[in-house]
């Protein structure tokens, strides 16, 4: 049997066998089943919508004395709560931003977040009674920018269709989940997503990346359950990556988008075992958006298995529309007509399924629910981005800058 601290040792001496869930999965598929001397480290990854995620900032706003303490802040629009420390008369504001907060239906939170990281300019206002500060800064200028995700990387999410009529709006849906039976939404990055790959390593001190930086796991999330999983975790914003995170515009208001990846440990046959997990065994349940009660089950296998990856333009079908419905409706405003920016795109489908000419396609997978082939319309976690970060970590952990202690 191998340990952690034998494996930890091989990073440090850059001799430790590294593969990513991806390579693995690939290797169990083509029955090239590797054994316990082959693997020492397989990197997992996640990427999606996660609304548990806030931050916790201080920094000055004023000159001591200027003012007792803040009542209200707002950055870039998007409310903050002042606290919980009052630092009184210091000139200095400690606030919580949560990544679900908004300043109207197209920014909130997460696209604050992303704003900081990537290092644009935020306007911050203050208010104390009658007294009113603001100051422009960059997230240098903020001397503590820390990130807490309350709950992520759930193991099992649920897939949610609309047996009404009606329109549903919900944060499952960009335009509205419409019904009867007309379309699936969808999460989770299946059979790569730590998780689902070991919960016996992931837990309090673990390391885990967040966002593309170094964080440490704070122990189960909240609502994890022996059934449904997740984690809580902590990290600094200043050393994330912007294009591992971001806003993600809901037809019930902006959401956040958060990426978890970690390094795993393969000590046992038992460890070994657990990293062979593929999409098709992975149970999806799928429920009605207005109760979240469960009705049928699915797998990954019908997300990831066969599907698009990403978006398809076909440039010359474009008739170019008054008012392009596919830009309007991409929920991290990554669209033009017949272009997408890829460094905000994240493969969610959305304007494929409202574009009328076709400019923009993909195959998002089908769910059988009451003998019908019911189409994915809506992927809210990028598979994508969530193997590019177990790319990063694997690398890292290859050259020895990530071990898997973090104390």
């Amino acid at each position: 049997m191998k340990t952690i601290d034998s494996i930890d040792s091989l990073i440090k001496g850059k001799k430790a066998k590294v593969y990513t869930a991806a390579e693995i999965k690939d290797m169990v598929r083509n029955g090239r089943i590797p054994s316990i001397d082959d693997v020492d480290v397989v990197t997992c990854g996640t990427f999606g919508i996660m609304s548990g995620t806030m931050a916790i900032l201080s920094f000055d706003i004023a000159e001591p004395g200027a003012f007792a303490k803040a009542d209200s802040i707002e950055l870039n629009g998007v409310p903050g709560i002042p606290g919980p420390c009052p630092n009184e008369n210091l000139g200095i504001v400690d606030c919580a931003v949560y990544g679900t907060s908004k300043r109207d239906g197209r920014y909130g939170g997460g696209h604050l977040f992303r704003d900081m990281v990537s290092g644009s300019m935020i306007k911050v206002d203050v208010t104390s009674g009658n007294k009113k500060f603001a100051r422009n800064m960059t997230i240098d200028d903020i001397a503590t920018a820390r990130m807490i995700v309350t709950r992520g990387a759930f193991r099992n999410y649920t897939a949610f269709l609309n047996h009404d009529e009606r329109i549903y709006n919900t944060i499952f849906s960009v335009t509205g989940m419409k019904g009867p039976l007309k379309e699936v939404s969808v999460s989770g990055c299946g059979e790569i997503n730590p998780m689902q790959n070991d919960i016996s390593y992931l837990r309090e001190g673990a390391p885990v990346m967040v966002n593309g930086g170094p964080g440490v796991i704070l122990g189960p999330g909240t609502r994890s359950s022996v059934s449904r999983p997740n984690i809580s975790a902590s990290a600094d914003m200043k050393g994330m990556d912007p294009d591992m995170m971001g806003g993600f515009i809901t037809s019930n208001g902006p959401e956040c988008l958060t990426s978890f990846a970690a390094a795993l440990p393969i000590t046992d046959e038992m460890s070994l075992r657990r990293i062979m997990v593929l999409d098709s065994e992975i149970d999806l349940p799928v429920a009605e958006i207005s109760t979240r009660t469960a009705k049928a089950s699915a797998s990954y296998g019908n997300v990831w298995e066969g599907t698009s990856r990403s978006i398809t333009v076909t440039a010359h079908r474009c008739v170019s529309c008054g008012s392009c419905e596919a830009q309007e409706r991409c929920p991290t405003e990554a669209l033009r007509p017949a272009h997408i920016d890829t460094g905000r795109c994240v493969a969610c489908g959305a304007c494929a399924s409202v574009c009328p000419e076709r400019v923009f396609s993909a195959d998002l997978g089908r769910i059988r629910y009451d003998d019908r082939a019911v189409p994915i319309t809506l992927r809210q976690s990028d598979r994508n981005r969530a193997e590019a970060s177990c790319e990063k970590l694997k690398k890292m952990v290859e050259t020895g800058k990530w071990g898997l202690r973090c104390f």
